[in-house]
């Protein structure tokens, strides 16, 4: 019986055989308040880039031989602008649009990741999983040393198998079917570094994902994925086999050499298919890119997606350490960055503490990126026809113009009932030491970290040099529960830090308070 069977027959009995998981519900208060963007206008700040953005976009794409570029901006829920160059086929000049269908190689992982977590939601694997679980053969893996870990989901999706990194390698296995990849590993997988050691990008890791989707939900994994993330999203138009497009839309493929393009020969889809093997369209791709930034930030309100917000979420963080390196921007300034790998995403923070998600894509003929910044709500996708473009050095350039454009601000965290409260109760009750107050507001720590006797000495001490209270500025929040304000006085300002604990009523179990002085006029 041919391994795909094999694995497919028992796994759709066992799914037949398992009662409808539980529905889980979550309690949870309606007084938490999401942060929210101050800037209104958003969309008419970014229109005013895009002129810019077009000739960076169109400028790029000659200066590095790309055939065709297409590319688009992602905001708010909707694509708000878009644009392509070029031509898709060079034999019948057929022109760029944003319906040219383009493959996007290893941008299809996170779509791979998206499908396992959805699994792991309905209760039918666990990322904790051996591999060996779903891939029997992975039990006969001969290990690089007698302490290494045996082989998991997780560490597949973070690229932390310990498989020798596979590019340019793995891009021409493709079209492999099921039964060459079980052939390949039963001859046995070499390693470069034990499991859960370091990152180290793996193709290999993402097609076995592939086959653990096709194992676990008793369809192929290309079904899988279609019916459950492509078909709710309206990605109608993203396909898997070449073969199944419109000529018209479909952007062939070439290399830049001896100062002419080249044409490479298609690949078929097949069980590598899962690590790099998606044909879309900007306008099709960026519905999904929208489901990412729609993860942000966590809320109340219904969850309606092909996959839960949290999970989305979850496939954002950094699982994986990956990198510490610094960059130079628009500006001429240096800034360090760090970065590291979550399910399918790259995700990197740099020293402005700005966070973009985000994953390239390569293969022979083509070159794609896209990123979004989770606390901004904007993306950016680029799809090129030339074998490796660089189409992430694009993107890069785009967006640090786009900032400096628009000087685009992130999300402001709101301040919450209770923090609000006891701002207003900790003014109250440093001028006044009512001892109702305190023990209706102060965690039972308070005074046992500083008596109440010098906690009013240093306070009236410092009101008694501030002077007048003139003002208190609201409470700049740092989540639901922290934050800091300032009380101007008419000598000296003092600014006020406070933390609350995990009760139900929260309680202040932290107050620093420290003079400013004024400065002069």
């Amino acid at each position: 019986m041919p391994s795909l069977q094999r694995i497919l027959i028992p796994a759709l009995l066992l799914v037949l055989s398992c009662s409808e998981p539980k529905q889980k519900y979550t309690r949870f208060t309606a007084e938490f308040k999401a942060p929210q963007f101050d800037d209104r206008d958003r969309k008419k700040i970014l229109e005013e880039t895009f002129p810019v953005i077009d000739s960076m976009f169109r400028t790029y794409a000659i200066e590095n031989h790309f055939p065709a570029l297409a590319y688009g901006i992602v905001a708010d829920g909707e694509l708000i602008h878009a644009g392509a160059s070029g031509s898709i086929n060079l034999k019948t000049n057929t022109a760029a649009t944003t319906k040219s269908l383009f493959r996007i190689a290893s941008m299809t992982k996170s779509f791979t990741a998206m499908a396992i977590l959805k699994l792991r939601d309905e209760g039918m694997l666990s990322l904790e999983d051996p591999v060996s679980k779903y891939i029997a053969e992975v039990a006969d893996v001969t290990y690089p040393t007698q302490d290494s870990p045996e082989l998991t989901i997780q560490n597949l999706l973070t690229m932390s198998a310990g498989f020798p990194e596979d590019n340019p390698w793995g891009d021409r296995q493709l079209a492999d079917t099921p039964d060459q990849l079980i052939s390949f590993i039963k001859e046995g997988l070499s390693f470069s570094n034990a499991p859960a050691k370091e990152f180290e990008y793996s193709n290999l890791g993402y097609a076995m994902l592939g086959m653990v989707v096709s194992s676990v939900s008793g369809m192929p994994y290309e079904l899988f994925i279609t019916q459950n993330i492509l078909i709710p999203l309206g990605m109608t138009d993203t396909k898997w086999e070449y073969s199944e497009v419109d000529p018209k839309l479909l952007a062939l493929g070439y290399r830049w050499e001896d100062s002419q393009w080249k044409e490479e020969p298609l690949l078929h889809d097949g069980i590598y298919g899962a690590m790099g093997g998606l044909i879309t369209s900007v306008e099709d791709f960026s519905k999904y890119v929208n489901l990412h930034i729609a993860a942000w930030p966590p809320r109340n309100g219904d969850d309606t997606g092909p996959i839960k917000r949290s999970s989305i979420r979850e496939m954002h963080k950094p699982w994986q350490f990956r990198s510490l390196d610094t960059f130079t921007d628009s500006n001429g300034e240096v800034c360090a960055s760090t970065g590291g790998y979550g399910y399918g995403l790259g995700w990197r923070r740099n020293c402005k503490g700005v966070e973009r998600v985000s994953h390239s894509g390569g293969l022979p003929g083509f070159g794609s990126e896209y990123r979004f910044y989770p606390e901004y709500g904007v993306g950016l996708i680029c799809f090129a026809n030339l074998t490796y473009a660089s189409a992430g050095d694009a993107n890069a350039n785009v967006m640090d113009t786009l900032f400096s454009m628009t000087g685009l601000k992130p999300r402001t965290i709101q301040i919450s009932d209770t923090l609000q409260l006891r701002g207003k109760q900790i003014v109250e009750l440093l001028t006044n030491w009512n001892e109702a107050l305190e023990k209706k507001i102060l965690a039972e720590n308070f005074y046992l970290d500083l008596s109440r006797e010098t906690w009013i000495k240093n306070a009236n001490e410092l009101f008694k040099n501030t002077g007048t209270i003139v003002t208190v500025d609201p409470i700049i929040p740092e989540n639901q529960l922290r934050g800091k304000f300032f009380v101007r006085g008419e000598r000296q300002d003092i600014e006020i830090f406070f933390t609350l604990t995990p009760e139900h009523a929260p309680k202040i179990q932290q107050l620093d308070i420290t003079p400013h002085k004024k400065q002069p006029k």
